[in-house]
């Protein structure tokens, strides 16, 4: 057992491993709330309980893997299957390590009794399947090693009995998607113990004397107060009918546990004992008024944390003339705080946007299409996402850095985004109404009183709090705007967005990412397969056309295309039996790819002379991911034969991305590259080591580090000194616009970002051109 998890220190993201009961009171009692003290032991430990039972059965030995396809009609195998199950649970060996472990952490309490509650989380957007009460049941037993590996195993076998396996099977969830964690806390003595079920009309107050098990077994009457929520007045009291009481019998030293129904397990002779409450006591009500008072203000308190409607169960531990208030259980009725912070990634894409989730649960099952409007929660993209995209709200990923493919695509279509949001799939359930912060990377469930849905106008609110929505990024930058002799240029791969964009002030397309636009004209199909099934012209004309929009559009400023740049991983939709090394970080990348299947280059080429022979000499060729001379000298002698260097404006540039151009430019400058464009985004993960994908290493992914920056810097020099322009075309000034003074005064020829960057990097660039002015005027004077 690596670690229990402890209520006063769960995070958002071990919700999952330790199931929704604990979860909520974890948040209760972070909050500074009275919550009777325990710790967790994870669904995780059940699932390795389970792959290590020793048992030559098919049944058994499949777990927890199994997806136990029974007919639930046939109640004779059911029972039987159950009856299986759970005995080879209740005979099974916990581990000594695990008992230990949970032991040695009770006894901290001084406790001779334990409460074992099962708190389950179910990885699924299925529709109700949060009401699960009177499902699973909680198990006392002694603060003993025996006792509490006997109660580990009856509260886990409790997934697997006949009524469990029935609401899995109608609920369509399978062994799979069950997180049966278990909350372990102390059994104390009682003054009285209920709950607190509170709405807008009214509150309700349910309470007897000793512990609460006599109230969930329906073996008294519990006393009932109703309660003004305004004011917190008692407005009527009925007097229950409490002929017995439950409390904690010390000297109890044997288990026998007996399953009982409605929530509570409790055995005939454990660490509990069953007294008979005195008839002049049975007359009077549970509560002093003191201890009364003190659940209602608790109650006001919790308002402002779980909204208007829950429940909550509480204890009021000690002897007859003092004791204190602890809150036992937490039932939110949709959220656990409302407009609350639900989960945190990193800011991929600016903007705030309010609309209703959409979960996947596996990146590799893409659905054929997106409801409109939608935030689509999912563990990564790949590119072959980009059509489904364009409808979309707001994306949230569970994987990904700031130079991911989620982040990259979200900034040029302009959707909000947030990437690396741990565990989002599992905290996120579909049809939530959520508030989703791309500014600040930050995830909000937006929570709605069960009799008044939130108006469109407290959703406004919510959208232009703090600062105005950014979420339309590729609006006209204002007039007036200073000169600037660096170009600016833009990112881009839909067509979609020229009209958007071509009126920006920008000196034209830095980067036109042939890999996604290619994807709109694909039809899920790898070129090779084009090629292969004779549909070559075809394929050959909606290439030309596509690059032939962006070539019109911008005329005649400079558009350079950048060859195609893919792996198989990144395009899992698309087949392509040519590739060899699907697995590979890198993969058969860029021009490397090129040599091991020059068709596709070639037709990308053929692309290229076509946009020229109607007319458009402004499209310039960007040859990506160059590792040696030999490569780069292959595809010039492509673009001889494709006669595309006969127009005299067409210049053939190349990626600087691979650290090896650091000591060969200068011989790809006499090999022919007319200039160079630094990739930013692979230059850091290969000079630093670090995967761009993996947003758990954002820290340590940084383009401003001094081994990136002196790259930078040496590469624009190299550049100068070969007399050919640079430009640079990774995300890095778009992020940290701090880095452009530096640019600009080594003398970077251009920068190029995606269009809702446009305008800070403009502002951006002319500041740092007038510092570099002032100072040269200021030196000159001295």
């Amino acid at each position: 057992m690596n670690k229990l998890y402890w209520l006063d220190q769960i995070k958002l993201q071990d919700r999952a491993k330790v199931g929704d009961k604990a979860f909520y009171l974890s948040k209760i009692i972070q909050r500074g709330y009275p919550v009777m003290p325990g710790f967790v032991v994870s669904a995780e430990i059940l699932r390795q309980f389970l792959e290590n039972l020793n048992s030559s059965e098919s049944l058994i030995a499949d777990l927890p893997y199994s997806s136990l396809h029974l007919d639930v009609t046939n109640w004779r195998q059911l029972q039987q299957v159950a009856s299986r199950l759970r005995q080879e649970i209740l005979t099974a060996t916990v581990t000594q390590e695990w008992v230990s472990t949970i032991f040695q952490a009770a006894r901290e309490w001084q406790t001779s009794c334990l409460i074992l509650r099962p708190s389950l989380g179910v990885s699924t957007a299925t529709p109700g399947i949060n009401n699960i009460s009177g499902l699973l049941e909680s198990v006392f037993c002694q603060c003993e090693p025996e006792a509490i590996a006997l109660a580990l195993k009856r509260t886990w076998s409790q997934i697997f009995r006949a009524r469990s396996l029935l609401y899995w099977q109608h609920s369509g969830i399978n062994l799979q998607q069950i997180n049966l964690a278990v909350l372990v806390q102390p059994v104390e003595n009682a003054i009285a113990s209920g709950s607190l079920t509170t709405n807008a009309s009214g509150w309700e107050i349910e309470a007897t004397l000793g512990l609460g098990i006599a109230i969930a077994l329906g073996e008294i009457q519990p006393d009932i107060y109703y309660i003004q929520p305004e004011t917190g007045a008692v407005l009527e009291q009925q007097l229950g009918n409490k002929m017995l009481a439950y409390g904690v019998d010390d000297a109890a030293s044997k288990i026998f546990l007996r399953l009982v129904p409605n929530s509570v397990l409790t055995p005939d002779r454990t660490c509990l004992i069953t007294y008979l409450i005195p008839e002049a006591q049975q007359k009077q009500y549970s509560l002093q008024e003191e201890y009364l008072q003190q659940i209602i203000t608790l109650g006001t308190q919790l308002v402002s944390e779980l909204g208007k409607t829950f429940t909550i169960k509480w204890t009021l531990a000690g002897q007859t003339t003092s004791g204190k208030l602890y809150i036992t259980q937490v039932n939110p009725s949709q959220s656990m705080i409302p407009h609350s912070h639900l989960i945190r990634g990193l800011a991929a894409a600016g903007g705030r946007v309010v609309a209703t989730a959409l979960v996947i649960i596996n990146s590799q099952q893409k659905p054929e299409q997106l409801p409109k409007g939608v935030i689509l929660v999912v563990p990564t993209i790949t590119p072959d996402w980009l059509p489904l995209l364009q409808q979309v709200g707001g994306i949230i990923t569970e994987q990904g850095g700031l130079t991911s493919h989620a982040a990259i695509l979200a900034r040029e279509l302009g959707i909000t985004a947030v990437v690396n949001a741990t565990s989002a799939t599992t905290l996120i359930q579909t049809g939530e109404r959520l508030l989703l912060d791309g500014d600040r990377g930050e995830i909000y469930r937006i929570k709605a009183d069960s009799k008044e849905e939130m108006d469109k106008g407290k959703e406004e609110n919510l959208l232009t709090s703090d600062r105005p929505n950014s979420k339309a990024p590729h609006s006209a930058v204002t007039s007036h705007l200073p000169m600037i002799a660096t170009q600016l240029l833009v990112n881009l791969s839909q067509s979609a967005l020229i009209e958007q964009v071509q009126n920006l002030p920008v000196d034209g397309v830095g980067l036109l990412r042939s890999e996604l636009m290619v994807l709109n004209i694909l039809n899920g199909q790898h070129p090779n397969s084009w090629i292969l099934s004779g549909r070559q012209a075809e394929l050959l004309e909606l290439w030309s056309e596509q690059i032939m929009q962006f070539a019109r559009a911008f005329a005649p400023r400079p558009v350079f295309y950048r060859s195609l740049d893919w792996r198989a991983q990144d395009l899992p939709s698309l087949s392509d039996s040519l590739q060899s090394s699907p697995q590979s970080m890198l993969g058969e990348r860029g021009t490397f790819s090129y040599l091991q299947n020059p068709a596709v280059f070639d037709l990308e080429l053929k692309a290229l002379a076509t946009v020229q022979q109607a007319g458009y000499t402004n499209v310039n060729l960007l040859l990506p991911f160059v590792r040696t001379v030999e490569e780069f000298t292959f595809c010039r002698r492509k673009v001889e034969q494709a006669f595309l260097t006969e127009v005299a404006q067409f210049q053939l540039w190349m990626m600087a991305e691979v650290p090896s151009v650091l000591f060969l430019l200068p011989e790809y400058v006499k090999a022919g590259v007319a200039g160079i464009s630094i990739g930013t985004n692979d230059l850091t993960q290969l000079l630093l080591g670090v995967d761009r994908e993996q947003g758990q290493l954002a820290k340590v992914f940084n383009e401003r580090h001094p081994a990136v920056m002196g790259a930078i810097a040496q590469l624009i020099q190299m550049a100068k000194s070969a007399d050919i322009p640079c430009s640079i075309c990774g995300q890095a000034p778009a992020l940290y616009p701090e880095i452009i003074d530096k640019l600009v005064e080594w003398g970077i020829t251009s920068i190029s970002v995606e269009p809702e960057a446009v305008e800070r990097t403009y502002q951006a660039i002319a500041r740092a051109e007038q510092r570099l002015i002032l100072a040269a005027a200021r030196r000159k004077l001295n």
